[in-house]
């Protein structure tokens, strides 16, 4: 009898093992990521990256646009070097360049309503995808507006879902998913009362924005641009397609690093939305830690909860 138990006691035991263990290799499907700048990336940086078990990145070209004028900082000649000096360099180190953060600004909104203004941002993006094509990326991220006037948000909407439908054609045309990103917005009103929030500041109105959009248009959820964030990632489902990491309150641009413990997002809510809509995209961080090596380690902690 004594052998018997301890038999059924040990085939339940490994049986456990084994459940634990599919469950946590259930868990580990995202790959890791981070935002970098284009310029930062050499060939040694990407290394460090790699060696690091980071698996991919997010790059913009910020650090080459003058944004008042909405032009590049280098010649043609130059960008087209530099996009294929990076594109090499990573596939030498095995980081994938998952996504690209599309250039933002106060002159640099898809939602002017001025039709001349809007035109000539799209023109803008238009050879920035140029560039940005050459390294290859999944993902293209758009933010829909900078902040408004007052009382013109229904105007900016539509303006936002004309530059979507142009954009849109030409990121499909590298082989790529558009996307775009929630934007903060604790209040309707910015502090002095005389703008408005960007648009896409809430559930509500990112869901009834993005049943606008064609269909093969996602969504870039960042974690702390909003209060409760797990909501706004079982809102939209399926649409989200990829992720900004940071941890906040909701109520500024606080961009704390998950582990560091400054923020107020409940990770373990926010898990559990990611495997309920099957989100599959990778763990994107958008905030900073000292070491390559934390990215992976935050994961690890923030996943075993």
């Amino acid at each position: 009898m004594y052998i018997i138990k301890k038999t059924i006691y040990s085939a339940v035991l490994a049986s456990l093992v084994i459940l634990c263990s599919f469950s946590v290799q259930a868990q580990k499907k995202h790959k890791i990521g981070f935002a970098i700048g284009i310029n930062a990336l050499t060939k040694k940086k990407l290394q460090q990256i790699s060696d690091a078990g980071i698996d991919c990145i997010e790059t913009g070209l910020t650090a080459f646009i003058n944004k008042d004028s909405l032009t590049f900082k280098l010649s043609d000649y130059e960008m087209i070097k530099k996009m294929r000096e990076v594109k090499q360099a990573a596939t030498e180190t095995g980081v994938e360049i998952w996504s690209i953060h599309m250039p933002y600004g106060k002159e640099i909104d898809i939602s002017f309503i001025e039709e001349e203004r809007r035109q000539k941002v799209i023109a803008f993006h238009q050879q920035a995808l140029k560039y940005v094509s050459m390294l290859k990326p999944k993902i293209i991220l758009f933010h829909p507006s900078y902040y408004l006037g007052l009382n013109e948000r229904e105007a900016r909407v539509k303006q936002l879902l004309k530059s979507v439908e142009e954009l849109n054609t030409s990121v499909k045309a590298m082989k790529a998913s558009m996307v775009v990103e929630n934007m903060l917005g604790p209040a309707l009103l910015v502090s002095k009362g005389n703008q408005e929030r960007p648009l896409l500041r809430t559930v509500e109105e990112s869901v009834a924005i993005f049943k606008m959009f064609p269909t093969d248009v996602y969504a870039a959820v960042d974690l702390n641009h909003i209060a409760q964030p797990e909501k706004l990632l079982l809102a939209l489902g399926a649409r989200v397609k990829t992720l900004h990491v940071a941890d906040g309150d909701g109520k500024a641009e606080r961009h704390y690093f998950p582990c560091d413990g400054k923020g107020q997002n409940d990770w373990k809510a926010i898990f559990e939305a990611l495997k309920t809509i099957n989100y599959k995209g990778p763990f994107m961080y958008e905030s900073t830690t000292k070491e390559l090596e934390g990215y992976r380690e935050c994961y690890n902690k923030l996943m075993a909860l």
